[in-house]
């Protein structure tokens, strides 16, 4: 039976003079079709592609953890368009693994670069489903190759005359190393690729480390040319993590590398309401750690959103421990966006070291899974639930989880 939709339209009363009445017919015609028009096309318009409904994130706690890769470093996640689960990681080059099962099983490995330094940052262009990856031969300042992959993760070829231009500091960033880019989905540059970034000084030197600061990337025709955003609120920042919010929002949290920072072994944060050419409302988040708690500067986080329609539920990933060395891999859930940080839960004890967050999406067999991926004796791979992190994970006093999520 085909489905009928009722629209009930407002009456009109206006006190038209005799000239117009003769018109009012066509005119109110004309509204009619506009109303009718719109009312059947908005739950098209509403219902992108890439948002779904909660109930897949939730159900009774799942979690599964493996080892993925051995030896190596720089884990950055990444899920294609079709639902196809990335781990990227370098070992001897650059090397990416699918999961073509929501992150059951993996295949064997496959070379984006033979020689290299990855450069995290992995970013799936929504709008023709191309994933990049972006690869440096070492530490900054380094030379830098964008790999491109137009099935999906299967093959990779470099990309060639990519241009990447200065900041309004005269400086061009470094890719080194942070976490996946993402395509936006609100606003006036919907479609665009942004990415976290940084400008890393002269060299990787603690001396240097005041003169560091992160920024963004951001490309509006597909990854080919590069601009830079201004820089990050507070300097001798670097390694971050960059989400788009329900209303259009950027939300960027960084990791600090100076220890002569207030608070330097917490998370900082700043959001964006230009599509990331600027950031502003800088904040030091107390909830969240910047890796293991008696050392100098911190470690790289992961940060991703939930693809859920109207909500902000944001999961953080950090080390978790008083001690100076890196362990205890550990995910945090927001639920507004970033204020507060209610709920935490232990996912890899034991070591750990820099990680990466994604998530599935809606209608592949990814949907419904959030994916963590820590260093630990190479890279593992965990996948769980929200559910997970709810119900058996700990309160943190940085707010409360609320009922829907439950």
């Amino acid at each position: 039976m085909t489905k009928r939709t009722t629209v009930t339209l407002p009456t009109l009363t206006i006190d038209l003079p005799n000239w117009a009445r003769l018109m009012q017919p066509i005119q109110i015609m004309k509204k009619t079709s506009l109303l009718l028009f719109v009312a059947l096309c908005a739950p098209v318009i509403a219902a992108d592609k890439f948002e779904g409904p909660l109930k897949p994130f939730l159900g009774e706690p799942e979690f599964e953890i493996q080892q993925v890769f051995n030896g190596g470093r720089f884990p950055t996640l990444a899920v294609a368009t079709d639902g196809t689960v990335l781990a990227v990681f370098a070992k001897d080059g650059v090397s990416v693994k699918r999961s073509e099962d929501g992150g059951k099983t993996w295949g064997e490995a496959i070379v984006i670069a033979k020689s290299g330094f990855m450069g995290g940052g992995v970013t799936v262009d929504e709008g023709t489903g191309d994933i990049l990856a972006f690869i440096e031969q070492h530490h900054p300042p380094s030379t830098l190759t964008v790999y491109r992959s137009k099935d999906h993760g299967k093959t990779w070829a470099a990309q060639s005359d990519t241009v990447i231009k200065p900041d309004s500091q005269g400086h061009v960033p470094s890719m080194h190393m942070n976490d996946h880019g993402i395509t936006l989905r609100h606003g006036d540059k919907k479609g665009r690729l942004v990415r976290p970034s940084r400008w890393y000084g002269k060299r990787n030197d603690r001396n240097e480390w005041p003169t560091h600061y992160t920024n963004s990337i951001f490309s509006d025709d597909g990854g080919q040319s590069w601009r830079a955003s201004e820089p990050f609120p507070e300097m001798g920042t670097g390694e971050a993590c960059i989400v788009e919010l329900s209303d259009g929002t950027l939300y960027y949290n960084s990791r600090v590398h100076w220890d002569k920072r207030p608070r330097f072994n917490r998370r900082r944060e700043a959001r964006s309401a230009d599509f990331g050419a600027t950031w502003t409302d800088f904040r030091i988040i107390e909830a969240l750690p910047d890796g293991q708690q008696n050392r100098s500067y911190g470690c790289m986080g992961g940060l991703t959103r939930l693809p859920v329609v109207g909500k902000d539920i944001l999961i953080f990933s950090n080390l978790d421990t008083p001690k100076p060395s890196r362990e205890q891999g550990t995910v945090w859930a927001s639920f507004d966006g970033g204020v507060t940080w209610p709920v935490k839960r232990l996912a890899n004890p034991g070591a750990s070291g820099y990680s990466s967050m994604n998530v599935g999406r809606p209608g592949t067999p990814s949907e419904g899974w959030i994916y963590f991926m820590p260093e630990a004796g190479g890279a593992k791979v965990a996948r769980f639930n929200l559910s997970w992190i709810v119900r058996g994970g700990e309160a943190t006093g940085d707010g409360k989880v609320p009922g829907w999520a439950k």
